[in-house]
């Protein structure tokens, strides 16, 4: 792991009126104020998302039709079977509620597992950036562990029916629609962009208000961001 040591007094030579509070963090405690962040961050999705209605009456986590799907569902609104379409839709947000749900020790254990490698990146970047990074390091990993919990909500929900109803009555149309197989994974990938989303909503609030929240870690090191 990169010292954040080094970080720390290049940060103190390019900003003076913050040297004093950032030089007596320890490496161990802007880490751990880091994977903490993260942790509630990640508790803070799950609690909004996983639940009904969490992605579909959220238009920043809405999760519509696929782009190739969009061309059916417009004929087929317009001629007024738009029911097939807002069913496909409803199942596939139920499907990523219902797997949220589930999605909180993944995001936490991936926290846990990460190694704070670019900490001027993190700590002086941009307001969401702890999340960025998380993202970036863990994404397809947890992609693939979150798939499996996606395939068993989308049969909970009935999501391949609604897929068939709307694939068959587009295919009337001649048009043509994704494999079912590749909605899985459509799914999973936006229900996963939305708890980032919601992630990142979070850790702005850590850093906007850092003496607001209740750990006394997360109050000392971002309060010395400020």
């Amino acid at each position: 792991m990169r010292s954040i040591t080094a970080f720390l007094v290049c940060f103190f030579i390019s900003m003076p009126a913050m040297a004093t509070g950032i030089g007596i963090l320890s490496d161990e405690e802007a880490t751990d104020a880091l994977k903490q962040a993260l942790i509630q961050s990640a508790g803070v999705a799950v609690d909004k998302l996983g639940v009904a209605n969490g992605f579909l009456e959220n238009p920043k986590v809405r999760i519509p039709l696929p782009g190739p799907l969009q061309k059916v569902e417009g004929v087929m609104r317009t001629l007024g079977m738009g029911k097939y379409a807002e069913g496909l839709i409803v199942t596939m947000n139920r499907a990523a509620e219902t797997a949220s749900a589930e999605a909180k020790p993944l995001l936490v254990d991936a926290v846990k597992s990460m190694s704070v490698e670019d900490a001027k990146k993190i700590l002086t970047g941009a307001d969401d950036s702890a999340t960025q990074y998380f993202r970036e390091t863990t994404s397809e990993e947890l992609a693939q562990k979150f798939l499996p919990i996606v395939k068993k909500a989308t049969d909970e929900v009935g999501m391949a029916k609604k897929y068939n109803e709307f694939a068959g009555k587009g295919a009337k149309f001649g048009l043509t629609a994704e494999k079912g197989g590749n909605i899985e994974s459509y799914v999973t990938q936006k229900a996963l962009d939305g708890l980032y989303l919601m992630m990142a909503e979070e850790e702005r609030a850590i850093r906007s208000d850092p003496e607001g929240q209740s750990s006394k870690l997360l109050q000392k090191v971002f309060g010395t961001l400020k």
